[in-house]
């Protein structure tokens, strides 16, 4: 039994320290976002087809917060609340044919709230999100400042600027009012890496995919054999589809990783307060249904900007 124990110990070390390589390599060559760059001899490449745009979706109606709580409840004692999650999604949709960033991005707080209870190799990436995420308030933030006439200041100096400024009344309070002060300041680069807006989000639409396409997996009941598929197995096949595809082969192995450590079912059945599969459910579709409407959006406004492939 203490062999045993050494034995895993051991492994548990030797995959966190390779991880942590990994990560420290990519860290020095690769862009924000992590870039294909096919042909070096650092990033063998696999052939993938684009992703396709999402047909037109009728944004439905959302179910009443106020029918919610039999289904969604407040977990006492964790980060992660479904319930706020449901709140800020709705609230991103406020606006029929847009996306209102400051509700988007509180979504992501509590998304990754969620990442960050799966375990510190989760930081994989959680880390790479958060920094998407504060560089969109940064942005906001900075856009603001200059329009009104305090060029030259630094965000990270201390604006006296409250948080949500910049997105509750500036050029970046929408996905749509982004889209068009970028373009027009000419800070979107069809041709090459910009650390704009609309790429950042871009990113962290991808990885909305990710999210929403595990937790279909995790909804879903048992195959033909009874059994159903692990926390690991089911990001995995969510990540082949929605980061694989723009992420270059070292990460793609380091990701590997990162599923392998991922806890079991019933811990990601606690995150949203219940206990079985059968409760869990009808609560993980409520999600899911606000997830992909806010995809549906993101990639339609992106679409419509030819901007589903920013480098």
């Amino acid at each position: 039994m203490v062999f045993l124990r050494r034995t895993m110990l051991l492994r548990f070390l030797l995959m966190s320290a390779i991880l942590a390589l990994f990560l420290f390599i990519s860290s020095l060559w690769l862009p924000n976002g992590g870039l294909r760059d096919c042909g070096g001899p650092w990033q063998p490449c696999l052939s993938f087809h684009k992703q396709m745009p999402e047909p037109p979706l009728a944004l439905g109606e959302w179910v009443e917060l106020n029918k919610a709580p039999p289904l969604i409840k407040d977990c006492p004692g964790q980060s992660f609340q479904a319930l706020l999650l449901l709140q800020y999604l709705k609230s991103s949709l406020a606006d029929a044919d847009d996306l209102l960033l400051e509700s988007y991005l509180q979504s992501w707080d509590q998304l990754l709230k969620f990442m960050e209870s799966l375990g510190t190799m989760v930081s994989f990436f959680s880390q790479k999100v958060k920094e998407k995420v504060v560089l969109i308030r940064e942005l906001s933030l900075k856009h603001s400042a200059e329009a009104h006439g305090k060029r030259g200041l630094s965000v990270r100096s201390g604006l006296q600027t409250p948080e949500s400024f910049g997105l509750q009344r500036g050029a970046y309070r929408s996905l749509r009012s982004m889209v068009k002060a970028e373009l027009k300041e000419g800070v979107v680069d069809f041709s090459r890496r910009t650390d704009s807006g609309c790429r950042t989000l871009l990113r962290l639409h991808r990885s909305l995919l990710w999210l929403k396409l595990m937790l279909e997996g995790l909804a879903d009941g048992p195959d033909a054999d009874g059994r159903y598929k692990t926390p690991g197995e089911l990001s995995r096949d969510a990540y082949e589809v929605a980061l694989a595809p723009h992420h270059p082969w070292l990460l793609r192995q380091a990701a590997e990783f990162v599923f392998l450590a991922l806890p079991e079912r019933r811990y990601f059945l606690q995150l949203v307060c219940v206990q079985s599969q059968r409760e869990a459910t009808p609560v993980l579709h409520v999600i899911i249904h606000a997830l992909k409407l806010v995809h549906t959006q993101t990639q339609r406004i992106l679409h419509e900007h030819d901007m589903l492939e920013l480098p």
